[in-house]
């Protein structure tokens, strides 16, 4: 997996496999390589349907042709967790709010050894 520097994967993956953005985007079923190359240039954020189709037709994740933004993400999603992990346990302890402490720890220990 390339380092995830950078925000998006997508164009060195498409040159990697020799199509161009209008190949690619006739895969994907659009009429000319523009929507290509706004996702390559981050432009524009590509639908589900079309992350999916990305995954399928180069053979890699999303996690790794996204690898800056999911960098981005989880340390959002971090910081976020730890801000309501901290207001949970201010909380009146109960079986729900047990449950989600653990989630929560099980969920920052995954991403911290990543």
């Amino acid at each position: 997996m390339p380092s995830p520097h950078l925000p998006n994967y997508l164009r060195t993956h498409r040159k990697h496999s020799g199509l161009s953005q209008v190949e690619v985007a006739f895969l994907l079923g659009s009429k000319n390589g523009a929507r290509v190359c706004r996702h390559e240039r981050r432009a524009q954020t590509p639908n589900l349907r079309t992350l999916i189709a990305y995954e399928l037709l180069f053979g890699t994740p999303i996690r790794e042709l996204y690898g800056g933004v999911r960098g981005e993400v989880q340390r959002r999603l971090t910081k976020r967790a730890r801000l309501l992990l901290q207001k949970l346990l201010r909380r009146e302890s109960g079986q729900r709010t047990t449950r989600k402490i653990q989630t929560l720890y099980a969920l920052l220990e995954r991403w911290a050894g990543r």
